[in-house]
């Protein structure tokens, strides 16, 4: 198995597709902070207001608002969307289907044909990979507003690493839905669309809708979507910090268990 994650580390860090993942988070994340520096300027507004558009109170509140945010505050507001999650389930995806397209699993795994091995080696790539993607988020947010203008006020450094690693937990486990589903349906495009419907929040909106209709408990905020949402430990507390371990440790095995019935012998 030791000799198989080397492989997976090798072929990661050597993928086009990982690469590019990096760079469209690192571009979307800058995009969306520059917006947030534009929204938050009350010059700006005064000038929108001079040219003629309507500005309203609760946009000067928004504006007011966002000037008086904590660097962990704005980190949350930006990262706590859903938007990593899809950014590592299509780069899942992508990674553990070119092991099909490229014949990596015949070639490789034929030696060893050890179903548990495969699964065990790319549950820890996934871990990898859900963390380079989590600390590249968290440090370009932390780091870019300084671009634009905006001065967030300061969060101590412990806390945010505290943030860096709740919020990674989830991730890896998304990462590993992501491999599940590569296994599933061995078809990539499939596996992205399902991953976005994930990702954005839609299943924990439609579980919830449902819930409140059939007068079921409220088993969405288990959801990786909604675990993510509601991640803001260091103010939180032990609490949400439990909920979070157990719903990661909880998705892992069940995603995991399903990328192992999901292989077949003829796949190894």
């Amino acid at each position: 198995m030791f000799n198989m994650l080397c492989m997976d580390l090798r072929r990661l860090f050597r993928s086009r597709s990982f690469y590019i993942i990096l760079g469209v988070t690192a571009a979307l994340i800058l995009l969306v902070v520059l917006l947030t520096s534009v929204v938050s300027d009350p010059e700006t507004l005064d000038d929108m207001r001079a040219s003629g558009a309507e500005i309203e109170e609760i946009d000067r509140r928004i504006s007011e608002e966002i000037r008086s945010m904590t660097q962990l505050d704005l980190t949350h507001e930006t990262l706590g969307s859903g938007f990593l999650l899809v950014m590592i389930g299509i780069g899942m995806t992508l990674f553990v289907n070119s092991d099909f397209s490229s014949g990596f699993v015949k070639n490789i795994c034929y030696a060893q044909p050890r179903r548990t091995g495969y699964v065990l080696s790319k549950t820890l790539t996934a871990g990898v990979y859900s963390g380079v993607i989590t600390t590249l988020g968290t440090v370009l947010v932390l780091l870019s507003p300084y671009l634009y203008g905006m001065h967030p006020l300061p969060t101590p450094v412990p806390d945010i690493l505290q943030y860096m690693f709740w919020m990674w937990l989830p991730h890896w486990a998304f990462a590993m839905m992501a491999l599940a589903l590569v296994l599933l349906v061995r078809n990539a495009t499939a596996s992205i669309i399902l991953s976005l419907v994930a990702g954005g929040g839609l299943t924990a909106v439609v579980l919830g809708t449902l819930g409140n209709l059939m007068h079921w408990p409220p088993v969405e905020r288990y959801l990786l979507a909604s675990v993510v949402k509601g991640l803001y430990v260091p103010k939180s507390g032990i609490e949400q910090a439990g909920v979070i371990l157990v719903c990661t440790v909880a998705w892992i095995a069940v995603y995991g268990i399903g990328g192992l019935l999901s292989i077949e012998k003829r796949d190894i």
